[in-house]
C-alpha cells in the first residue's frame, strides 16, 4: 500500500499571482520551478493537446529524465502563473509551435533547435 502524497507547498501564494501573461491558456511546468523556486532554464512550445493548451512546456533544466517521467513532479498551470515565477519568459510567449529556448550562462534566453521526439533517451545537455 502506497502512502498518500503530501500536498505541494508552492513558492507563490494565489494572492501573489499578478496579471503578467493572461490569455495564453494552460502549460506544463515542473516542481523545480513552482515548489523549489528555480528559474525557467528550458522552455519549448509544441502543438497544443487541447483547446485550453498553449503548447508551452517549462523546465528548470536541472530535471533528470526520471524526475520528469514521474507525473507527481509535473503539473498543468495557467501560463500566467509560470510568468509570475519567472517574468523573463513573457517576451517569448508569442513564439510559434516548434520554438525552444534555453537560458544561457548570461541569464538571457537563446533560441535552440527543438529535437524531434524519438524512442531513445536524449543525451543530457551539460551546462
Amino acid at each position: 500500500m502506497s502512502s498518500p502524497t503530501k500536498p505541494k507547498k508552492f513558492l507563490l501564494l494565489p494572492e501573489q499571482i499578478r496579471p503578467l501573461a493572461e490569455g495564453y491558456g494552460a502549460c506544463f511546468a515542473t516542481d523545480l520551478i513552482t515548489v523549489s523556486g528555480q528559474l525557467v532554464g528550458f522552455m519549448y512550445r509544441e502543438e497544443p493537446d487541447s483547446e485550453m493548451d498553449s503548447g508551452w512546456r517549462f523546465f528548470s533544466g536541472k530535471e533528470s529524465p526520471e524526475y520528469t517521467e514521474d507525473p507527481s513532479h509535473v503539473m498543468l498551470y495557467d501560463v500566467n502563473t509560470i510568468a509570475n515565477y519567472d517574468p523573463s519568459i513573457v517576451p517569448l510567449l508569442d513564439s510559434p509551435s516548434g520554438s525552444a529556448f534555453e537560458r544561457a550562462e548570461n541569464g538571457q534566453f537563446v533560441e535552440v533547435e527543438l529535437e524531434p521526439e524519438s524512442d531513445e533517451e536524449p543525451e543530457p545537455t551539460i551546462h
